[in-house]
């Protein structure tokens, strides 16, 4: 059986650290089988890849692409707080998503950006990573970011 761990190996992703909070809370917690994690920005190296507004339209500010690929690193940063409360082998399913836009004014595509952090889930678990999901358009995220990741993962007893 192959591990989650040969599985993100053979996608090329490496798991970073855990983003450190931007506030007084934890990255994870675990409660019975579930792993609930924190909402999770686009961080690189401690930096937003970018910030501002998703939007079709207007000029200057993030394109629904460019805001599915944070989408998909908000994943990688929830799956990297998992592997450090858990470690990322003891996942047995992917629960939900929660995804937070920070939408310009007219912008619907709420769904079609969190398919960045899905189709990743997908790619890594199958089966294993199909999910309940909710995409929430909002005014404003911390930072200034795009996109605001949630996790709940069920592992494997302790």
């Amino acid at each position: 059986m192959t591990t989650w761990t040969a599985r993100l190996a053979e996608l090329g992703i490496a798991l970073p650290t855990a983003p450190k909070p931007v506030a007084n809370y934890v990255p994870a917690v675990r409660s019975g089988n579930h792993v609930y994690t924190s909402g999770q920005l686009p961080f690189v190296d401690g930096e937003l890849v970018v910030r501002g507004k998703v939007s079709e339209t207007a000029e200057g500010v993030v394109r629904p692409e460019e805001a599915a690929a944070c989408a998909r690193q908000c994943i990688i940063n929830a799956l990297a707080a998992v592997d450090g409360l858990v470690g990322i082998d003891s996942v047995v399913r992917v629960v939900k998503v929660t995804g937070f836009v920070a939408s310009a004014v007219g912008f619907t595509g709420q769904p079609a950006v969190l398919n960045g952090a899905s189709d990743l889930l997908g790619e890594i678990f199958g089966e294993a990573g199909v999910h309940a999901r909710s995409a929430v358009g909002v005014a404003e995220l911390p930072l200034a970011a795009p996109v605001e990741v949630e996790l709940i993962v069920e592992v494997a007893d302790n």
